[in-house]
């Protein structure tokens, strides 16, 4: 499986060492993702190639221009790929573990980084088919949500993470928060890895990363204990173990 995404930004160059570097470099290299960097600013027209102005109604800062975007996504080569065309912004619909499964559907992806104090209205009511936001806090622009997008999708597909079982593992996959780790040495600084991990048996620290894992999440993020509930995620174990923690808690 192989899946092409496209960025659309001003700034091209912020992709270099991402995608050089790590997970990305890997998966590019061995064909589970092409990426291709489209720069805005070469559709715009005139002799400055200005790609925005000032809004209409007044208000402070600038609002990027629906020509030179349109043009930048309509110069994309679909080929008849199954693609969605996402506008990255603030206001949009919140990225999670799920949506970034929900993009694997897809063979081809294209991110539309926002900047200045918006996108004209028109691109995204006429020109895409979602906008999204990757949490509730403002960045300059949607090239850093667009590496975050990039790495939580193509880490996903099928051979680009050895060890697949740690996908499964892993916080968010089930709507938990991950279980603690360690590793060596066993003792550092006078403390020390739980004896659990190290006495050899497999039962027992199943039951220890399972009791940790719904600690966590019922203490960190209520909330994702509510959404495993209802989605099915837990096991008849696990649903056990949480109500002996919540009563526990409760008492």
């Amino acid at each position: 499986m192989s899946i092409r995404f496209d960025i659309l930004s001003l700034f091209p160059d912020f992709f270099t060492s991402p995608l050089n570097a790590g997970i990305l470099s890997r998966a590019i290299q061995n064909g589970f993702a092409e990426v291709k960097i489209t720069n805005i600013r070469d559709f715009a027209s005139g002799r400055h190639k200005v790609v925005d102005d000032m809004p209409f109604g007044g208000g402070p800062g600038m609002v990027l221009k629906p020509e030179p975007v349109v043009a930048a996504l309509e110069s994309i080569i679909l080929d008849g790929r199954k693609s969605i065309r996402i506008l990255l912004s603030p206001d949009g619909r919140k990225f999670n573990q799920e949506f970034a499964g929900e993009l694997l559907r897809y063979d081809q992806v294209v991110l539309i980084c926002g900047r200045y104090e918006g996108v004209d209205e028109r691109i995204r009511a006429n020109f895409v088919d979602d906008d999204v936001s990757i949490g509730d806090y403002v960045l300059s622009g949607g090239e850093v949500a667009a590496i975050v997008i990039l790495e939580s999708v193509v880490r996903l597909v099928k051979g680009v993470i050895g060890n697949e079982e740690s996908i499964h593992a892993e916080t968010f996959s089930r709507s938990l928060l991950d279980y603690p780790q360690y590793t060596r040495p066993r003792e550092f600084r006078g403390y020390n890895v739980p004896e659990v991990l190290v006495s050899g048996n497999h039962s027992e620290i199943k039951k220890w990363r399972m009791l940790q894992s719904l600690e966590k999440t019922l203490r960190k993020r209520p909330d994702l204990i509510d959404k495993a509930k209802n989605c099915g995620y837990l096991t008849e174990e696990e649903i056990t173990i949480l109500k002996k923690v919540q009563k526990e808690t409760i008492n």
